[in-house]
């Protein structure tokens, strides 16, 4: 039954709509190759983790990082003994899993995404970001509401929209017979919080909701590659989600005490979870859902 019928972080600058190249050198940047299934791959580098679905029929890219790591990026799909890549997904708009689209849509490659990163990456000012939008051939061509499915390499790929949360267009990505999932940054496998871009329609709300429905579609069994770090699995899925519920448990009683976001802040309220130094710190996430709070 289709379940859909219903380690880098580049933390300089990996959530811009048109990422800053100058003050980061890529030529040391390794692209490493882990294969989780038949015809099923994960690509490492600097940026959002990469999936890969390649066969007799075509290669799929599941996010292409950054501009400058697309030649490695092509090889290290050469190196599995895939064809060039002809589609590609962005689970969301932000620069470390779109930087690579102007360079493989100009190899001819189809851009898919949900309908808000064509909008975003159209006009970064929406998300409250500088910079120019993307050019045309960088945008999706592609972009769905809901979801589609592709019928490809002996197996159903499914991209869902199931209510975003860390933006508002992030895409699900499962595969039927794999067995895998791709969360992009909806599920971050690294020390620190999740990032609630509120600024891009992120809410914190939403982010349990769609946690929710995505773990409630996998199964012990599923290879889950988070949008950064190592792979995973359903447990430290369910117990990220049980962070981030804890997490709005305090601040919403925060809040409901009458506290204004600084002395919420500065109460600490997320002291003793001991998820280490990370790209987004606990008054961040604080913040974020304070912002999700407040609609």
């Amino acid at each position: 039954m289709n379940r859909f019928a219903v380690f880098a972080l580049t933390a300089a600058t990996p959530f811009l709509a048109v990422p800053s190249y100058a003050q980061r050198n890529f030529d040391d940047v390794e692209i490493t190759v882990e294969e989780i299934a038949p015809g099923v791959a994960v690509l490492f580098g600097a940026g959002g983790n990469i999936g890969v679905s390649y066969g007799d029929d075509a290669t799929v890219m599941i996010d292409d990082q950054f501009a400058p790591l697309s030649e490695k990026i092509e090889a290290a799909v050469a190196g599995l003994g895939a064809t060039p890549v002809k589609y590609v997904v962005n689970t969301h708009w932000h620069g470390d899993h779109t930087g690579g689209n102007e360079n493989f849509g100009k190899t001819g490659a189809t851009i898919f995404a949900h309908d808000n990163v064509r909008v975003r990456m159209a006009d970064p000012s929406l998300s409250g970001r500088d910079g120019e939008p993307a050019p045309d051939v960088a945008l999706p061509v592609v972009t769905y509401g809901q979801g589609l499915r592709f019928h490809l390499n002996d197996d159903t790929i499914n991209l869902a929209f199931l209510g975003g949360g860390h933006t508002d267009g992030d895409s699900v990505v499962m595969w039927d017979k794999a067995n895998v999932v791709h969360m992009g940054d909806l599920y971050f496998n690294i020390p620190g919080y999740p990032f609630v871009d509120t600024r891009s329609g992120g809410s914190v709300y939403n982010l349990m909701s769609t946690l929710d429905l995505a773990i409630a579609m996998i199964n012990d069994e599923t290879k889950v590659i988070p949008g950064h770090g190592g792979m995973s699995n359903k447990a430290e899925m369910v117990a990220y989600r049980a962070m981030i519920g804890e997490a709005v448990s305090r601040v919403e009683a925060l809040n409901e005490a009458g506290k204004t976001l600084e002395e919420a802040v500065a109460a600490k309220p997320l002291a003793d979870f001991d998820r280490g130094e990370g790209f987004i710190s606990d008054d961040a996430f604080v913040t974020a859902i304070w912002t999700s709070i407040e609609g």
